[in-house]
Parts: C-alpha cells; sequence; structure tokens
C-alpha cells in the first residue's frame, strides 16, 4: 500500500513542477511565454519575447526576430535593424544538490547524535530568458548591409520553418 502511495505523490509532485513549454504567440500576461511588442513611433518597435524555463537562448532570440519580422512585413517593410538588444535571465539553472548534517546533544545521562543526508533536484526547468530587441524598419531591396540588418521576408522563411 506504501508503494503506490508514494509512487502517486511522486508524480503529483512532478505534475505541479511542470513549466509552460516556449511556443511561438502572443503573451497572455505580463510574466508568461511568448511575445509582446511596443510601437515606438512610425517604423520603429520594442520587441520581447519571453521563453520558458529552459528554453535555449538562441531560440529565444529567433523567436523576438520572427516577430519583428511581421511586423515589418505587416507593415509594408523589407527589413529591420536591430538598434539595441538587452536580454535577461530569472530563476535558477542549478542541477541536483547534496547535502550532508550531522549533530548531536547531551543531558544528564542520555546523549545523542545524528547524521542526516539531502538532496534536492530543480524541477523547473532551468532559468528563463528574455530577449528584448528595438528595430527600426526600412524599405527596398537589397537590404542595407550590416551585421544587425535583417531582410524580413528571409527571416519569416529561415525561423518560421522551424516552428
Amino acid at each position: 500500500m506504501k508503494r503506490p502511495l508514494a509512487a502517486s505523490l511522486f508524480a503529483l509532485a512532478l505534475a505541479a513542477c511542470a513549466t509552460a513549454p516556449t511556443v511561438y504567440g502572443p503573451a497572455t500576461g505580463p510574466s508568461s511565454v511568448g511575445f509582446s511588442e511596443q510601437r515606438i513611433e512610425t517604423g520603429r518597435y520594442r520587441v520581447t519575447f519571453r521563453g520558458g524555463p529552459g528554453a535555449p537562448a538562441a531560440q529565444v532570440a529567433d523567436y523576438a526576430l520572427l516577430r519583428a519580422a511581421e511586423l515589418a512585413i505587416a507593415d509594408g517593410y523589407d527589413w529591420f535593424r536591430v538598434v539595441d538588444r538587452y536580454t535577461a535571465q530569472s530563476g535558477e539553472g542549478g542541477g541536483p544538490r547534496v547535502s550532508i548534517g550531522a549533530g548531536g546533544g547531551g543531558g544528564g545521562y542520555r546523549s545523542g547524535v545524528g547524521v542526516g543526508l539531502g538532496t534536492s533536484f530543480n524541477l523547473g526547468g532551468g532559468p528563463a530568458i528574455v530577449q528584448s530587441i528595438e528595430v527600426l524598419m526600412g524599405k527596398g531591396r537589397p537590404a542595407p548591409a550590416g551585421p544587425e540588418v535583417y531582410d524580413a521576408r528571409e527571416v519569416r522563411r529561415a525561423v518560421g520553418a522551424r516552428i
């Protein structure tokens, strides 16, 4: 009876610690997984993508670029330049931990000694990455040369194909 109960409790504990997967879509709240954008002025946006715990930083960055590309195309632009980039991380990325403790005490004619061993596992999946980029959009082909200049249709094709 104890084994099935222990297994059930362990399964419930794991289910309670399950995290939201990183999927491409709009964020539904200030701390939820997904993208959000803010129009600064005509042809200029701040795009933010918040990944779920454990999502690779490269995936989060690609999803922010994809959203910028979608906005550029929707507004009639051909390319965009990333003029500012900010990345933040929240949560822990630690793995399993082990701790050992010992103690003793006495009083009168009796004394006692104890040794303990404890373990913990991070079931949260790791840190959550947030990528925020400010983009300036432009028209004309080909796009100007530069390390932070992206062809909007090419980004949509390349990154969109991986979703």
